[in-house]
């Protein structure tokens, strides 16, 4: 009976998926994305203690579940996409180390700062800004967006160093700026002995086969002791008592604060996370079907609502902005269609809560295999760009280069943005090019001329 109601709400027949995969693809995304329960709370601890005395990394993690689980139950019951949403990496990094550290902003004025962004980000969607935006991007840049993020994901799986548990496979290089790592570190042979096994699953059409690759890396790991096996299954958490609310104390200090350092602060919020989601949605859009042949997102406004009430609810948790993340590309290779993905993914963020000790233990290489694998699958679609003509052959390889590169989604999709319309535009081709376009082209301009890059 339940069953069925959920093949109903979420369409399993229409979009040729089943209850079975939906689940194996939403524990899939979820695994592949746990590690931000560990690492999100361990880069704003930073921030936070400049400020606050005591030990809130408990505290964080509940705030980063919880801003993950909300969000991803409103992409899978509002929106229905298998994409799932968490405090976003690069974002919390810039949180802690440049609008705390570096601007010396308190945090509490740095959590208003994302708790703006996000009802600016639900005006936006509300008055249909973003999706016009995703749909005013020529498709070449959008065929480019979808392999870059598989490259850009490939990259981050094997340039993860063995000191934080990465497969180090490659690695920094004074002369040459990054190399091949060294092979023989047993923690990087042990991710190459991953990807090899996750390759033949999937090349056998193993169901499930991205899933078993990191259980059975991160088991390996364990037997040979290269990791530390769990040291126990359930931990009582606790509550954010110190960090809900705190993003409302924050505002009230904004009298007292500079105020060009905090536009400076939302400025960047808004830029990168508008402009990396909006990669993300296309690369993962693409990936799974839903992009239309004139270039459309259809539902596109509710998926970004996720992403906004995502980000406002995440900042009076008390963490950093929400966004979708590009893991959930490995959950839609396993096969997931339907926004039941993405109810999967919310309700584990939710279980994850007492089962830290066990999700801690597996290590950051274990996922390197299923990603490597997502990378290859993103990246065929390098083949739906017109190669011949180099005015969308040139914008497209820029963004498949710059994006990992710069390490960057919005990056690489600005770069690619910037030479569109001045390539068509020199051909002789600038009827092609929709005004919006060029509005986008000029607002990177102007964000590489006066922002960082983050």
């Amino acid at each position: 009976m339940i069953g069925a109601m959920l093949a109903r709400f979420f369409k399993f027949a229409a979009l040729g998926t089943t209850l079975h995969r939906e689940v194996l693809a939403g524990v899939t995304t979820f695994v592949t994305m746990a590690y931000i329960l560990a690492v999100n709370p361990a880069i704003l601890s930073e921030a936070i203690f400049l400020n606050q005395p005591g030990d809130l990394f408990g505290e964080l993690v509940i705030a980063t579940a919880l801003a993950a689980a909300i969000a991803t139950l409103i992409m899978g019951f509002v929106a229905k996409y298998p994409f799932a949403l968490a405090p976003g990496m690069g974002l919390n990094a810039y949180f802690a180390y440049t609008a705390v550290g570096q601007l010396g902003l308190d945090w509490r004025v740095a959590l208003a700062a994302v708790f703006v962004e996000g009802i600016l980000f639900i005006f936006l969607t509300f008055a249909n800004l973003r999706s016009q935006i995703v749909s005013a991007i020529p498709d070449c840049i959008k065929q480019a967006t979808a392999a870059g993020i598989g490259l850009f994901i490939a990259y981050i799986a094997l340039s993860n160093p063995v000191e934080k548990g990465g497969a180090g496979i490659i690695v920094a290089h004074p002369a040459t700026l990054t190399s091949l790592g060294d092979t023989s570190h047993p923690q990087t042979l042990i991710a190459i002995a991953g990807i090899f096994v996750t390759a033949v699953l999937v090349a056998r059409r193993i169901p499930g086969g991205l899933l078993l690759g990191v259980l059975a890396t991160a088991v390996l790991g364990w037997i040979s002791g290269i990791a530390q096996p769990p040291t126990g299954l359930i931990q009582i958490p606790d509550l954010p008592v110190d960090l809900v609310g705190q993003a409302f104390v924050g505002l009230g200090q904004l009298l007292q604060v500079d105020v060009g350092e905090f536009l400076t602060v939302l400025f960047v919020f808004l830029f990168v996370d508008l402009f990396g989601t909006a990669g993300t949605f296309m690369g993962l859009g693409i990936q799974a079907g839903y992009i239309n042949d004139e270039g459309e997102f259809p539902g596109a406004n509710r998926a970004f609502l996720a992403d906004s009430v995502g980000t406002t609810v995440g900042a009076i948790l008390g963490t950093s902005p929400t966004t979708t993340y590009i893991e959930s590309a490995a959950g839609i290779a396993e096969g997931g269609r339907s926004g039941f993905t993405a109810v999967v993914a919310a309700i584990l963020f939710v279980l994850a809560i007492l089962f830290i000790p066990l999700l801690s233990a597996i290590p950051a290489f274990a996922t390197a295999p299923a990603l490597v694998i997502v990378g290859v699958l993103m990246a065929r679609n390098v083949r739906n760009i017109r190669w011949d003509d180099e005015t969308e052959a040139i914008p497209a390889f820029l963004t498949l280069l710059v994006m990992p590169l710069s390490y960057s989604i919005a990056d690489g999709l600005a770069v690619g943005l910037i030479a569109y319309p001045l390539l068509k535009t020199a051909r002789g081709k600038g009827r092609e090019v929709k005004a919006i376009a060029w509005i986008l082209a000029a607002l990177f301009i102007l964000k590489f001329a006066i922002a960082p890059s983050t």
